[in-house]
């Protein structure tokens, strides 16, 4: 009797690597393998080139395309300083993925806005129960910032993207406070533009100013509960007056 599993059913070609995609693979091994780190020197292009059995031209490509990730950053020339060196800096590359795939609308303005209320929820509470923290400082310098009524609209947009952001660096979670800055860039355009089109804008950073202080002054008290509470009612109020 012929089965699914010797009549071919369910099978598929395998797609066969190109060259860069292979040199690509060959690092993600050894970064994995722990065998690589941040700080690390890649072999010179000719070198791994030869490591690899391909070309230069795909060792070129898939460095490049390893840059653009945040995984590398590569010096040309000759000297000491030439070659490729991992750094890992995934809040650009992260925020360059998020950005293109709203705007394809891959990703909505809702769904953007449910991982900003959960990640920064889980901040928030992270925030509190740690206690009093060096970085309280400069959250209570942001808050003085955006007191300034001079500010412009894009001035205040940035010193409440800070905010934010220093909240989630806080919860000493570097995933969470990357994903935050890579959110919050992600949604620039269209916060500004929300900014921008509000009929009485003084109202609403008077507002805002208010709430970020609630979120503030509950993390010093250390109710988590409520902190991420004042957080899911601020961004939920944000957009259903000016965010759509």
């Amino acid at each position: 009797m012929t089965t699914e599993a010797t009549s071919g059913g369910g099978w598929a070609p395998i797609r066969r690597l190109r060259s860069y995609e292979q040199v690509i693979l060959a690092i993600e091994h050894r970064i994995l393998a722990g065998q690589l780190h941040v700080g690390d020197r890649l072999p010179p292009e000719r070198q791994l080139a030869e490591l690899l059995g391909v070309s230069r031209a795909a060792v070129r490509e898939a460095l490049r395309a390893l840059e653009a990730l945040g995984i590398l950053v590569a010096h040309t020339g000759s000297g000491g300083d030439a070659g490729s060196i991992l750094v890992g800096q995934p809040s650009e590359a992260m925020t360059t993925l998020l950005r293109l795939h709203l705007a394809l609308s891959n990703f909505t303005v809702d769904q953007v806005v449910e991982a900003r209320i959960m990640i920064e929820g889980w901040s928030a509470r992270s925030a509190a129960r740690h206690g009093p923290a060096p970085a309280d400082a400069e959250l209570a310098e942001l808050l003085d910032a955006m007191d300034d009524q001079t500010l412009s609209l894009q001035q205040f947009h940035d010193l409440d993207t800070q905010f934010h952001v220093a909240i989630a660096t806080r919860s000493d979670n570097q995933l969470i406070a990357h994903l935050m800055q890579s959110l919050r860039d992600t949604m620039r355009d269209h916060m500004v533009r929300a900014f921008h089109a509000m009929t009485q804008p003084r109202n609403v950073l008077t507002q805002l100013r208010a709430q970020h202080r609630e979120i503030y002054n509950l993390i010093q008290q250390g109710d988590g509960d409520a902190a991420a509470a004042a957080i899911e009612h601020h961004i939920r109020n944000f957009y259903a007056q000016h965010g759509r």
